[in-house]
């Protein structure tokens, strides 16, 4: 965890330029799904592949909604008419449980054990120490505070309200009894939807007033670790979290909303890690050079890879030195303070 920042690269990790940064040996390409002419086999194999659409983070993130539903919604139901510390708390340390899981569990494995090495890393640095562009003058100590102190708790303050507006009846409702098929369309919908919600959010966030005062601070991660998923503004973690909302004007279940805020809260974490997978010996498919790009140069891929939305506006970046995107020009890049110690930014 004490590694310095300025550490090298493992002889194992060839292929990298001169300022350390290595890229998959191909062009990043969209998911079939939305592409012309359609090919419906195409779409069918990268639905049920693994690595695909539903595996194995879609399929994940499921579980762990599935889980948290039998585990702890029994109680809630029983106590949400009305607001109480007992369920609240629970909510509270469920989600606070999830976050040091899932986002510790890739740090654990990637940047303290450090299993990988820096093969696959994107930036060959590790976090910065010792930089005043952070709190605690500590990259992953500020990213902790904002992701699971300042995010969860503003996670856990809309599944407060929202799930009190279920146990009131306040918000339509949609049964599996009576409406099986669409109880599964919202599960396949979710992913989908929340790629576009981002997308449009992160758009707005960048334009020029916003980004200097709520969305640079996420933007001082240049080279993110897990940690700096949800590493926000307070205002910009509502905007992005926002994205289950939706709930409150579709018929949904409790469910639907559940797993639209966990795959939003949790998803981050697999974004930001700055690895590109498999790891864990090669078999968890995991990492998003997509997203590691908005990161390294700001005005490029605002969404992911599934909706071909930067495609159609003009902001896809394929990560090649001469391939889509490789012209744009770069904006609000952050400025950068004069080094101190062994800061990597």
């Amino acid at each position: 965890m004490d590694t310095q920042a300025t550490e090298q690269p493992a002889a194992q990790d060839e292929g990298r330029n001169k300022k350390g940064e290595w890229r998959p040996p191909y062009a990043i390409q969209y998911a079939p799904l939305i592409a012309w002419p359609w090919k419906p086999l195409a779409v069918l194999k990268w639905f049920i592949s693994y690595p695909g659409f539903a595996w194995p983070i879609n399929s994940l993130l499921l579980l762990i909604s599935v889980a948290s539903w039998f585990l702890t919604q029994p109680f809630i139901e029983a106590r949400w008419q009305s607001f109480n510390w007992d369920w609240m708390l629970l909510i509270y340390l469920r989600n606070q449980a999830l976050i040091w899981l899932f986002y510790g569990g890739f740090y654990l494995w990637l940047y303290i054990w450090k299993k990988e090495g820096t093969k696959g890393k994107y930036d060959a640095r590790w976090p910065s120490r010792n930089s005043k562009q952070f709190l605690f003058k500590d990259q992953v100590k500020d990213n902790i505070f904002w992701t699971a102190g300042v995010a969860g708790l503003i996670w856990t303050a809309i599944e407060w309200v929202t799930m009190w507006m279920y146990g009131n009846d306040k918000l339509p409702y949609l049964s599996w009894a009576k409406h099986p098929g669409w109880f599964i369309a919202w599960i396949f919908l979710i992913p989908l939807w929340r790629e576009f919600h981002f997308y449009w959010i992160h758009r707005a966030i960048h334009w020029k007033p916003i980004y200097r005062r709520i969305h640079a601070l996420h933007h001082k991660n240049v080279n993110p670790n897990p940690w700096s998923g949800m590493a926000m503004h307070p205002v910009e973690s509502f905007l992005y979290l926002s994205v289950c909302l939706i709930h409150w004007i579709i018929p949904s279940h409790p469910f639907h909303f559940l797993f639209t805020l966990q795959h939003a809260g949790l998803g981050p974490a697999h974004g930001h890690h700055g690895f590109e997978g498999p790891i864990i010996d090669g078999k968890f498919p995991t990492g998003s050079y997509f997203h590691y790009l908005h990161h390294r140069y700001f005005e490029c891929n605002y969404g992911e890879a599934t909706l071909p939305l930067d495609k159609w506006f003009g902001t896809f970046r394929d990560g090649t030195p001469d391939g889509a995107g490789s012209k744009l020009k770069e904006e609000h890049k952050f400025e950068k303070k004069k080094p101190e110690g062994n800061a990597a930014t």
